[in-house]
């Protein structure tokens, strides 16, 4: 109890320690100058000295912020500082027993210096000295995994430091990895830097390695890609520090938030960072509506949205469990009640929508909800076209009977040469919605296409991080199947980013920088889990599935590409329809899946997507 108060009140004791150190200083050198110990005569001469030596050493030494400092990590910057503000709260005191009279002598004023300086500075050092041996010694107490940190900058001594105070910590740092050749065989917070991020490999194995802490905040993709890729490979646990502002600024440990590095980390690739508060203007004092706003993207879109002060957003969704946690979500960032609303409904009940719309008017509508897993819609196809293209259709009538501003649709790239139903029937989605754009006057429509999605509901990252869960294996469908990747975040303000930039018929599409294998991504992820593929966990190949391709496109060859302001935002031009023929041909097709005619929906898909070629094995 008594100990957690002297803690707890640390630079007050430090304070009482210091009054003692430079009061005892003085008084040795006042007793010596004058050969003895028995201050009879001089009581009134050394007791306004000494008062005066306290007062002045008080002011300066608070004045420098010494208190302020955490002796127990002190660098040498620290130490400068206590000896300098030594320095001159000695000779300020010279200063004012002079203008005061008291003529104390230099060798007194000399002596005072050097030994209140020794004093105090050697009571820091022993401070900081035993400091270091328990960094050295609280690592040995039980059984801890020896850690290898790669970067030795700052975020490695705030890390080092917090691993050392903290004596719960589960990690012995072992030594540091950075490029830096002049850190090469030095010892920051005591742990010496044994080589190069090249030489990873060799040092997990002579250091007996069993976990790995990334502690570089700012890196370009392509290095943080080599490192983690050669993180990856020696079969160690990776994780990532959180931000250096979080590191720099916490009051609380920050361990606990000390995270694993995931597939996204190693896409090699910049996040694409879109300034959602400026090109979401159009989204201020507006009712926003989100179809399919329980589902990854459609979540995700009430968050960011949400954050641009709408002034209603309408979450709608036919699965009431889902929508309702996002509602809750919602509601706990201290919004209005009224701000949110939640309508149950499906998309293809045109009768419902057509009270939804006229309950709120919406301004602007995200059309997220759809039935997108492609292995489940090549059964059920009826379902696919009814609720894809039967409730886009119905949507966008909608929205242009009810005169909203814009419409945004969620598209995939799976709509380009489609070879599957799921982007089939998303490419006739497109082409409904390019041509509203041409019907419709008071609404401006537009479409945005991208690639698989990261942690979304129908992303493999889930599936695979299931099955290793449950000791493998993973499977893979080919293994040279490839896809292009992006997170929900930058899914959603690539979404938002086109409702602001839109003029009515395009395409949006977003630089997804270079394909990743999925063979890749399974074997990434079971090294960063510290284990082996094909030994520990097996990767076994199960076949495409139907309407399965080996590679996906972004854009069609006949929409051409246009760049825009954002240097990763692309566009593809609307292509022109007979609007008669185009909505004959849908309203035979919706009537074909109601009457469940496989082989006719077929046909029509094929009439309206020429490129379509089910089923193909590229």
């Amino acid at each position: 109890m008594l100990y957690d108060k002297l803690k707890k009140n640390r630079k007050y004791v430090l304070f009482f320690i210091d009054v003692v150190l430079w009061s005892t200083s003085f008084y040795i050198t006042y007793c010596i100058i004058r050969e003895t110990f028995v201050l009879k005569g001089f009581e009134r001469e050394f007791l306004w000295s000494l008062l005066i030596l306290n007062i002045v050493f008080t002011i300066v030494f608070f004045a420098f912020k010494l208190y302020d400092n955490i002796w127990r990590y002190a660098e040498v910057e620290e130490f400068f500082y206590i000896a300098l503000a030594t320095l001159v709260a000695n000779f300020a005191f010279f200063m004012v027993t002079g203008l005061l009279g008291l003529r104390l002598g230099g060798r007194t004023y000399i002596f005072t210096t050097v030994m209140s300086a020794f004093a105090l500075f050697l009571f820091r050092l022993l401070y900081r000295f035993n400091t270091i041996l328990e960094e050295r010694s609280y690592g040995r107490a039980g059984a801890k995994k020896r850690l290898l940190i790669v970067g030795g900058g700052r975020a490695a001594t705030i890390l080092l430091k917090e691993l050392a105070q903290n004596a719960r910590s589960e990690y012995t740092p072992i030594g540091i990895v950075d490029d830096d050749q002049e850190k090469i065989g030095r010892k920051i917070v005591g742990v010496k830097v044994l080589g190069t991020t090249y030489e990873l490999m060799e040092l997990c194995e002579k250091y007996n390695i069993e976990t790995i802490i990334v502690s570089i905040v700012k890196l370009e993709k392509e290095d943080k890609k080599r490192i983690l890729d050669t993180c990856a490979k020696t079969g160690r646990e990776v994780s990532l520090i959180p931000d250096i502002y979080e590191l720099m600024t916490t009051d609380s440990s920050f361990l606990p938030s000390i995270k694993p590095v995931e597939v996204e980390d190693l896409l090699g690739r910049d996040p694409v960072e879109l300034d959602i508060e400026q090109i979401g203007e159009y989204i201020i004092g507006k009712k926003i509506m989100v179809t399919g706003a329980g589902g990854s993207i459609g979540s995700e879109l009430c968050r960011q949205l949400i954050s641009l002060s709408p002034s209603k957003l309408i979450l709608l969704d036919i699965y009431e469990n889902n929508v309702y946690e996002v509602q809750q979500e919602l509601l706990m960032m201290n919004i209005e009640p009224e701000t949110v609303c939640v309508e149950i409904a499906s998309i293809r009940d045109k009768s419902r929508m057509d009270c939804i719309l006229e309950k709120h008017h919406p301004h602007v509508i995200f059309h997220a909800a759809a039935h997108k897993h492609v292995p489940l819609m090549e059964e059920n196809i009826e379902e696919a076209v009814k609720n894809n293209i039967g409730g886009a259709l119905c949507l966008a009538q909608l929205a242009c009977d009810y005169k909203a501003e814009r419409f945004v649709l969620i598209s995939t790239d799976k709509a380009v040469n489609p070879t599957n139903i799921m982007g089939a029937t998303k490419r006739i989605c497109e082409i409904i919605v390019q041509a509203m754009n041409e019907q419709c006057v008071n609404t401006v429509f537009t479409a945005v296409r991208f690639g698989n999605v990261l942690g979304s509901s129908g992303s493999v990252i889930p599936l695979f991080k299931n099955q290793l869960k449950n000791g493998g294996p993973i499977t893979v469908t080919h293994p040279e199947i490839v896809r292009y990747f992006m997170t929900i975040p930058e899914a959603v303000a690539l979404v938002i980013t086109a409702g602001s930039m839109a003029d009515g018929g395009e395409i949006f599409v977003l630089d997804m920088g270079e394909p990743v294998k999925i063979r890749d991504l399974a074997e990434n992820l079971i090294r960063l889990s510290g284990l082996v593929p094909d030994k520990d966990i097996k990767i076994t190949y199960t076949g495409l599935r139907p309407g399965e391709k080996l590679y996906e496109e972004l854009l069609l060859a006949e929409e051409g590409i246009e760049s825009t302001n954002n240097k990763k935002i692309f566009i593809g031009h609307s292509l022109t329809y007979n609007s008669e023929k185009l909505s004959e041909d849908i309203e035979n097709l919706l009537l074909a899946a109601e009457e469940n005619d496989t082989d006719k929906i077929l046909r029509l898909i094929k009439q309206l997507v020429p490129n379509f070629s089910r089923n193909s094995q590229q």
